[in-house]
Order: C-alpha cells, then sequence, then structure tokens
C-alpha cells in the first residue's frame, strides 16, 4: 500500500468526523482571507492526477480555516520530483491557488499535474534542454505546478488562474498546459 492509499483511508475518517459539522462555522475566518482563497471554496479540495508516475490525489486538505496535515503530507508526496523522489514541502499558498482556479473552472476533472517540485538537479537538467526553465525556477521552492485539462483550453485555465491574483501564471500553448505560482503576480505567454 503506498503512502497516498494509506493517507487516503485515515481521510476518509476524517471526512466522516467534519460530515456532521456545518459548513457556515467556517464563514468568519473565510471572510477574511484574500481573494485567491475565497476561489478555493469553503472546504478547500484538490484533484490532481500525474501522467507521469499514474498516481491521483483527490483530498479535502483545509475545512473550518485549518489545514489537514495529513492531507497537506499526501499532496507534497504526490508533488515530488519524480525523477529522484525527492520530496519537498509545497507553499500551502500554491496549493490554494490550485484549488481556487480549479474551482472557477467549474469541472470534474481533476488537474494533470505535468510538473510540481523539482529538485535543483532536476531543473538544471531540464534547464540544459529548454530555454523555457528559468534557473531559479520557483518548482525549486514548491512554489509552482504545471498543470492541463483535456475539457478546458490554455486560455481558459490562464484566465482562472490570474483570477486568484494569487502570483504568476504562464501560458504555453504550444505544449498545452498552464505555469501557476505563488511567487510575484505576473503573466506570460500566449
Amino acid at each position: 500500500m503506498t503512502n497516498i492509499q494509506k493517507t487516503a483511508i485515515s481521510r476518509r475518517t476524517l471526512l466522516g468526523a467534519f460530515a456532521a459539522v456545518p459548513v457556515l462555522a467556517a464563514a468568519p475566518v473565510y471572510a477574511k482571507t484574500p481573494g485567491y482563497l475565497r476561489g478555493a471554496g469553503k472546504i478547500r479540495r484538490v484533484t490532481l492526477r500525474s501522467g507521469r508516475t499514474g498516481e491521483s490525489v483527490d483530498t479535502i486538505y483545509w475545512v473550518e480555516g485549518q489545514y489537514i496535515r495529513p492531507a497537506l503530507e499526501e499532496i507534497n508526496y504526490f508533488m515530488r520530483d519524480w525523477r529522484e523522489d525527492s520530496v519537498k514541502t509545497i507553499d500551502r499558498r500554491q496549493i490554494d491557488i490550485i484549488a481556487a482556479a480549479h474551482n472557477l473552472l467549474n469541472t470534474s476533472e481533476p488537474f494533470q499535474m505535468l510538473s510540481g517540485y523539482r529538485s535543483p538537479r532536476t531543473n538544471a537538467m531540464l534547464r540544459s534542454k529548454s530555454r523555457g526553465v528559468a534557473k531559479s525556477s520557483y518548482h525549486i521552492k514548491g512554489m509552482a505546478t504545471d498543470l492541463r485539462l483535456s475539457s478546458r483550453s490554455v486560455s481558459q485555465m490562464a484566465r482562472a488562474a490570474v483570477a486568484c491574483h494569487g502570483g504568476g501564471v504562464g501560458r504555453y500553448s504550444g505544449s498545452n498546459f498552464v505555469h501557476m505560482d505563488c511567487g510575484p503576480i505576473r503573466t506570460w505567454g500566449r
């Protein structure tokens, strides 16, 4: 049983406990959150798949103003550098941006994650093969994700990410993906 599967079992138990808690209890905390977090929903959830590893993650990671540590650990593991099997703590703001953008796209299709965390060595290798890889990439810091949806265009995904006002959004139409990060707000690409 993988770490992701083990966490899913404990998550079901946790979700059962939250089922009896009214969602409105989170409203006071939620009302004070930055704009991009409001798009994530009152209960925040991420749904991702990786074509590289064949793994999926579908987890509620925030309820009643609190992040759920086992869910965050599951996300960290899922978003690891698969080339080196290296795990890094993913910035919570990045997870919130992914959840908010997905929610704004109004789809149940999981994001396909092309790249999450990259070790410095992996980033250098990719940089040697492509001009589009930044030397000090936010991927190295656990602050960026490259995502795709088959049911939405790059333009639709980029507009949702920009609407979150949470960081950088890059359109890579030729490769059919959108880069989202929780660094400074900026946009690039077509």
